[in-house]
């Protein structure tokens, strides 16, 4: 029997491939322009609530005896015993002087720990935070001076602690932005650190009460 071979009846035309060439064009113009309206209208919402210098946060209290504490914990965490920690205002202050600089500066001079929701579990700061300009090359910064809230979620490097939510006195701040900041895990600097990474690993759960935060290398039930 004779194979049959099936032959195209269509005409190719030449115009073709430049619709199609037409159409990635499109939409690469597309994604830049999306991208440069994205960024310009982020840029003038962070500089309508934002001011050009920063604030002098209050003066961090010392607790005697934090250090030992933390390097207690962790050295349980190492040996693999179960281990709890309960974090006060005072203490959740206190370690941001102990904090190592993560690469966006340290958070001492950013944050201040006011208070602790135990109904929403969030923690609530008082906040100078750096923000870059659209123009991020040129490193010059402005400050969102006001209250944020942080909740705590937990991945699989440990916990994280993330923007939930920003108050400005005076200013509106639109849902896009306060999600925009939500992205960035203030404890993620430190999840992949030599020392610090490995404890916050073996945590697998955490509680915000009304007068501390605790966290725990036992999952919670």
């Amino acid at each position: 029997m004779a194979k049959i071979q099936k032959t195209p009846t269509g005409e190719f035309h030449s115009g073709y491939g430049c619709v199609i060439m037409a159409a990635v064009v499109g939409v690469f113009v597309f994604i830049v322009w999306w991208g440069y309206y994205t960024l310009t209208t982020m840029d003038a919402a962070i500089a309508a609530v934002s001011q050009p210098a920063p604030v002098q946060l209050p003066a961090v209290q010392a607790v005697p005896g934090l250090e030992q504490k933390l390097t207690a914990f962790a050295a349980d965490v190492t040996a693999g015993k179960p281990a709890t920690l309960k974090f006060s205002v005072v203490d959740l202050n206190a370690l941001l002087t102990l904090a190592p600089d993560g690469g966006n500066g340290s958070y001492k001079d950013m944050l201040r720990v006011k208070s602790l929701d135990a109904a929403k579990q969030t923690i609530t700061t008082d906040a100078s935070l750096p923000m870059n300009t659209a123009k991020f090359w040129e490193d010059k910064k402005r400050y969102l001076v006001g209250e944020v809230d942080f909740s705590l979620e937990m991945t699989a490097l440990g916990p994280d602690v993330k923007v939930s939510a920003v108050r400005v006195p005076g200013k509106t701040i639109p849902e896009e932005m306060v999600k925009g900041m939500a992205m960035y895990g203030y404890l993620g600097p430190y999840q992949n650190h030599a020392t610090i990474g490995p404890v916050l690993k073996a945590l697998k759960s955490y509680k915000v009460y009304a007068d501390g935060v605790v966290v725990s290398t036992v999952e919670s039930k």
